[in-house]
């Protein structure tokens, strides 16, 4: 699911709320039909930024979900090694976070945010901060992952195309005050290659989403 809406809308607080880390002011919010108190067992999160730990290599990042919750490392390493190797950063493994390119970062972020095989991934925006190019690669990355061993992930992001190209559902926030203003379904096949994104269907549904958010008064109308 993807999560798409302008600055101060309320993505991140919401996700911020579903891993515990913040209360709820009002309502229920249930995790596996479990109300949330505390942060949710089974949990995956990747932030806007990396923070990764500079001092540690690119293997020790990935375990430190691993060491916090006092688990076998040597049980988990192999599972490390998997994803690192998925993701295309085998034998980067004893490397330091600082020899790195954002976008290689990224990707140790989303391995340690799996370790473990959460049922439930939470993403703030990971991509953000990088170039087009490497985002849409990783795009593609997540998406190969996520087709190897499916969970749900709810992905915040201020992008339409990106919310189109992951989703399965768009949830489209207004503000001011925060609220969801729609839930649109995404039916387009996977996997899905970047050239879907020219596809007539693909751009009927982000169409949707930009109308919208015109209707908000997030866009101004072209003039005609």
């Amino acid at each position: 699911m993807s999560l798409v809406g302008p600055s101060g809308c309320g993505k991140s607080t919401f996700l911020r709320c579903i891993a515990g880390l913040e209360r709820i002011s009002a309502g229920v919010l249930r995790v596996d039909g479990r109300t949330v108190s505390e942060p949710p067992d089974k949990l995956g999160m990747v932030f806007q930024r990396d923070v990764l730990l500079d001092w540690r290599t690119v293997l020790d990042n990935v375990l430190l979900p691993i060491e916090f919750r006092d688990l076998p490392r040597s049980t988990h390493e192999p599972r490390a090694r998997e994803l690192l190797e998925m993701i295309g950063l085998a034998g980067f493994e004893k490397r330091y976070p600082w020899e790195l390119s954002g976008g290689m970062r990224q990707r140790v972020a989303i391995c340690r945010a799996l370790v473990d095989d959460p049922s439930l991934l939470l993403m703030d925006e990971p991509f953000a901060a990088l170039d087009a190019f490497t985002r849409d690669e990783l795009n593609l990355e997540l998406q190969n992952l996520w087709l190897r061993s499916p969970k749900t992930v709810v992905f915040v992001t201020h992008n339409i195309s990106e919310a189109v190209f992951l989703g399965d559902r768009v949830v489209v926030m207004a503000r001011r005050p925060g609220r969801v203003e729609a839930v649109l379904d995404v039916e387009l096949p996977r996997p899905r290659p970047l050239a879907m994104r020219d596809s007539p269907e693909f751009v009927a549904h982000a169409a949707r989403i930009r109308a919208l958010f015109e209707t908000l008064g997030e866009f101004r109308k072209s003039a005609r």
